[in-house]
């Protein structure tokens, strides 16, 4: 079958164009195949990476069809079922070259977002290497060495880290990352996932301060928009998003609501919920950003925005709880519940059961 590849082409500091390529191909030819094929026998000048070929090694990360994904992992075959599922092959007879190539199947690739562009596909990924850096995605366990012996691990203790071990840092959820997008200090989900998976291992002694990181402002967790492209395009079923909310969970249980607005927020949240089984606006800003009544600076922004609500008539003047809010408190309570009798119980696992692996 012929498919039309349209790449987009990209020099550093230079403006990108769209090139077209027709290729004739097979339903289950990698989008990888296909660039090499173009590379080899088309244009030589195209530019973009690969090593492995087998969803190992993470190189070959591109934008295909407007998401970020492998090249080796993704096919012809799939990526035009996604957008032309009738399409069928194009009957050349009597057309000129541009109608046929107008009634070609499309797939259009472009370099990963997020970062610079080096040249067409190949990015300048410091950023994503520096962020990772910045979280010491390395064991600790200088306070917790016993000479001449292995530490040991139990089977329940690693199984913690295999979702999060699975990250082969492609940079696809980077790349599709809204919150990076517009706050250049946010670290990204995968340097948050990371930061989540040594948190979760028991041999790691820095889980205090780890935790600690991650709480500051919205370089960290704080600053996720929970827009869940990151779970969305992540090849290898790591789900930054939900280790970031695992990351969140454990910051709460450990602060106060004077820790920060952050914080506030989200108890904030679940107390009024658990109290009326949906949010009383009139008390949530200023428990929330008024810190009840303690933040003088904060109950003073209010103020515009209340003098907008009331001119439109929308500020609510009484509180009406929902129905089933007794429902509501219950099941709460039963989440909160159980996710204590989780924690009991990652804290009191016996040690030293089969050798520690990484």
């Amino acid at each position: 079958m012929q498919v039309l590849f349209q790449i987009v082409r990209q020099s550093q500091d230079s403006p990108p164009k769209i090139q077209a390529y027709t290729l004739n191909v097979e339903p289950g030819n990698t989008i990888l195949d296909c660039l090499n094929q173009i590379k080899w026998e088309q244009d030589g000048s195209l530019a973009f990476r690969k090593n492995c070929r087998n969803t190992i090694c993470g190189s070959c990360s591109v934008r295909i069809n407007g998401r970020s994904a492998l090249a080796c992992k993704e096919n012809v075959g799939s990526e035009i079922a996604r957008f032309s599922p009738q399409a069928n092959p194009v009957n050349h007879f009597n057309l000129d070259s541009q109608t046929v190539q107008e009634a070609l199947p499309k797939i259009t690739i472009a370099p990963m977002g997020n970062m610079p562009v080096i040249k067409d596909l190949v990015v300048d990924m410091s950023s994503f290497w520096e962020n990772l850096k910045a979280i010491d995605p390395y064991v600790s366990t200088a306070a917790r060495q016993i000479p001449e012996r292995e530490f040991l691990q139990t089977p329940e203790a690693r199984s913690r880290l295999n979702q999060t071990g699975n990250c082969i840092l492609c940079g696809a959820c980077y790349s599709e990352c809204n919150a990076r997008e517009v706050n250049p200090g946010f670290v990204g989900p995968h340097a948050l996932a990371k930061a989540y998976r040594l948190v979760a291992d028991d041999r790691d002694d820095q889980i205090e301060s780890r935790l600690e990181s991650s709480h500051q402002g919205t370089q960290g967790v704080w600053g996720c928009t929970r827009c869940y492209y990151c779970n969305a395009v992540c090849p290898m079923d790591v789900a930054p998003m939900d280790q970031i909310g695992k990351l969140k969970g454990e910051i709460l249980d450990r602060k106060d609501a004077q820790a920060g607005r952050s914080i506030r927020h989200r108890k904030t949240l679940i107390a009024l919920v658990k109290r009326g089984g949906w949010i009383d606006e009139r008390l949530f800003g200023l428990r929330v950003v008024g810190n009840s009544f303690r933040d003088l600076q904060g109950l003073l922004s209010l103020i515009p925005l209340g003098l907008r609500m009331v001119a439109r008539r929308k500020f609510p003047l009484e509180f009406t709880a929902s129905e089933g809010t007794s429902t509501v408190k219950s099941l709460i309570e039963s989440v909160q519940a159980q996710e204590a009798k989780l924690t009991i119980t990652f804290t009191s696992v016996p040690e030293q059961e089969i050798p520690r692996g990484g």
